[in-house]
């Protein structure tokens, strides 16, 4: 395999190697906020008009843990277990032992994101004294166990490699925005352009990897894998709902106006758009190659709303 280098100075630029550890400082973020408010679609929900200040002020503290608890999840639970495939040379795609390198830096990045993203939330926790609600990361693991099942039922391992593809080349407008939002904590901030600083390797890395994957596929297999990817795709980027319903029923709503809220702010086209927006370059990645010229590919995309 072609070398595909995450950064020819990792040990010198990687967060990991030299980044300062990220403390909140109170005195920093007076008048700030702990994460965009225009990235929590239920905060502007008429239903939450009585919460008051405070209220939604907590509510939007649910939503950064709920986030920052789903990255610490995914890095450990599906992002580091395909990079450890790779690091030790369990796929079928012979990568060459500098590649197999560059993915034990991966899965180190991936390792400490997961560290600062539990340790800002502890933080965060501290000073606000809104407690962290428990995340439960199960349904989204059985989303993607379910996809894995059904196209790829005989190629387990392959199927856990492309679900590290999915989630390392899609490109959601939270690690892009975040950084630059001057109303939002300096801490979070930080802590969030470090991830994106090594997300761009990892991105470059993995769109390499799919490549070389894919030309390494039988035709049979190729078909499998293109009808699997755009519902990976999908299991990547559709939220999950319990952790919303959980922080709004912690706010005081009744359990039927969190529905309502959650009806009115999650609606299926709204998801499906963000889908096609956020996954816009791995699904590019799969035309490149020639994934979607496949017929039974083509109806995947139309069955998930995914087609052009």
């Amino acid at each position: 395999m072609t070398h595909p280098r995450v950064a020819k100075d990792w040990y010198e630029s990687a967060g990991v190697r030299g980044a300062p550890r990220r403390m909140l400082e109170e005195d920093r973020e007076a008048g700030l906020k702990v994460f965009p408010e225009a990235l929590v679609p239920h905060l502007r929900h008429e239903g939450l008009a009585d919460l008051g200040a405070e209220g939604r002020r907590a509510l939007l503290t649910q939503h950064f843990y709920q986030y920052m608890q789903f990255t610490a999840h995914l890095e450990t639970k599906v992002v580091n277990r395909g990079a450890a495939m790779v690091a030790h040379g369990e796929t079928d795609l012979d990568v060459g032992p500098g590649a197999r390198l560059d993915a034990f830096k991966i899965y180190s990045d991936e390792a400490y994101h997961a560290l600062f993203s539990l340790d800002v939330v502890q933080q965060v926790e501290k000073v606000t004294a809104v407690p962290v609600l428990p995340y439960d990361f199960a349904p989204r693991m059985e989303r993607l166990d379910r996809t894995a099942d059904r196209f790829l039922p005989d190629h387990g391992s392959l199927a856990q490699l492309l679900q590290v593809v999915a989630f390392e080349t899609v490109v959601t407008r939270f690690l892009s925005r975040i950084p630059r939002d001057e109303t939002v904590f300096r801490v979070v901030r930080e802590v969030v352009g470090d991830h994106v600083r090594d997300e761009v390797h990892h991105h470059a890395y993995f769109t390499r990897f799919f490549k070389e994957l894919w030309a390494g596929l039988s035709p049979a297999l190729r078909v499998k894998v293109a009808c699997g990817m755009p519902h990976f795709v999908n299991d990547c980027l559709r939220p999950d709902l319990g952790p919303v319903r959980a922080a709004l029923l912690s706010a005081g709503l009744t359990a039927d106006r969190a529905e309502e809220v959650i009806r009115d702010c999650y609606r299926e086209e709204t998801l499906v758009a963000g889908v096609r927006d956020a996954g816009r370059h791995t699904l590019g990645l799969c035309e490149y190659v020639g994934a979607f010229d496949i017929p039974e590919a083509q109806e995947q995309l139309r069955v998930l709303g995914l087609a052009d």
